[in-house]
């Protein structure tokens, strides 16, 4: 009940500053989509942003990210007979083929190769199953508490599913990974073919990478009980949004149509700058009695017109802080909301260094001062 009055609220705060109702919702054929801003998660837009659906292929962002975090890329992986026969889309791996897991990962999110996916599952993991594990975890440890893995390509499985949002949330951890975003926009790799005097052509299934303009990724996928799945990215004046439709008729249409209405909607705006002051806190027994606090990065946040008034600021700061105090040590903490939703928590530190105002100090100071 809590929760629906805070809604409520929320709601009737947005209808009173002129902000809900200004702008027509995008039209998509998806049974689910959202549109995530990459730097905050904030959702720009979303439809059955929740509901638990079949992921087909899109399942291999995943495991693209646990091959890049194991920081293994280089290692070279033994293609057993059990990934050279998986059915669907294939790299044409041949048992006992050795592979670079950086060379299975182009084949992965490129072709899509299901063989791939389970080279990778079987080398990081010793099976499909405890792999498949793997992903769960990582999933929920990024906030995807929704979604479950069976497999590491996605082929269907009663218990293996996400949400829109859950997808959204995994693919902007990816688009986080400077490899993923490499692999993810490649539109052409040759990777070794053994016992062949030629190499293997990979090109990437992601049309939107030609498409639309900034596009930078992410992954295609299909299964009849999926349907057409979809997870995209790009950037416009290195701002970055994300997107999720699943089971789409109009895929292409639909991440093109939810991308517009982000960023014609949308502008993102800095609200608090790297190394401006933001709080200043006193300074006991310091040679100053105060020091600026200032966050390390510039924040910003995607809004539309007018949603800036909706912004809260929160210090959680002590009362005061002990001498010595070090340049870039943290002191508190600010937390931004927007209405009722914490969409920002970062470090406050010094500013600056403050050395221990000691007796040897106010005697150098003094005799400094006057002689």
């Amino acid at each position: 009940m809590r929760k629906i009055l805070v809604v409520l609220l929320t709601v009737l705060l947005l209808l009173q500053t002129g902000i809900v109702g200004a702008m027509e919702p995008p039209s998509v054929t998806a049974r689910a989509a959202v549109v995530l801003d990459q730097a905050t998660g904030r959702i720009l837009f979303s439809k059955n942003a929740h509901e638990q659906l079949a992921m087909a292929s899109t399942t291999k962002i995943m495991t693209a990210i646990l091959a890049i975090e194991s920081q293994k890329l280089q290692s070279v992986v033994n293609v057993s007979e059990y990934a050279s026969l998986v059915e669907g889309s294939s790299v044409d791996l041949d048992a006992g083929e050795e592979k670079t897991l950086e060379e299975l990962l182009y084949g992965l999110l490129l072709r899509s190769g299901n063989d791939a996916a389970y080279a990778i599952a079987e080398f990081l993991a010793g099976s499909v199953e405890e792999f498949a594990k793997l992903m769960t975890e990582r999933a929920h440890e990024l906030g995807a508490v929704h979604t479950k893995f069976m497999n590491p390509h996605g082929l269907d499985h009663e218990e293996h599913y996400t949400t829109a949002y859950d997808l959204g949330l995994i693919a902007v951890h990816a688009m986080s990974l400077p490899k993923f975003r490499e692999v993810a926009a490649t539109v052409e790799k040759r990777i070794s073919w053994t016992g062949r005097p030629y190499d293997r052509i990979l090109r990437n299934q992601n049309k939107l990478l030609t498409m639309y303009e900034g596009a930078e990724g992410i992954k295609t996928g299909w299964t009849t009980p999926a349907g057409r799945c979809f997870v995209g990215a790009a950037s416009r004046d290195q701002w970055r949004l994300v997107t999720v439709v699943l089971n789409a008729p109009q895929m292409w249409e639909d991440s093109i149509a939810l991308l517009d209405f982000g960023y014609a909607h949308y502008a993102w705006e800095s609200i608090v700058e790297a190394d401006k002051p933001v709080k200043t806190i006193a300074v006991k027994k310091g040679k100053l009695d105060k020091v600026a606090l200032v966050c390390r990065e510039t924040i910003g946040l995607p809004l539309k017109e007018d949603e800036a008034q909706l912004l809260r600021f929160q210090f959680e700061l002590p009362d005061e802080v002990n001498a010595p105090v070090s340049k870039g040590q943290q002191v508190g903490m600010l937390r931004i909301y927007f209405g009722t939703e914490q969409v920002v928590e970062t470090p406050l530190v010094a500013a600056e260094a403050i050395e221990r105002d000691g007796i040897l100090a106010r005697l150098r100071d003094f005799f400094s001062r006057y002689f």
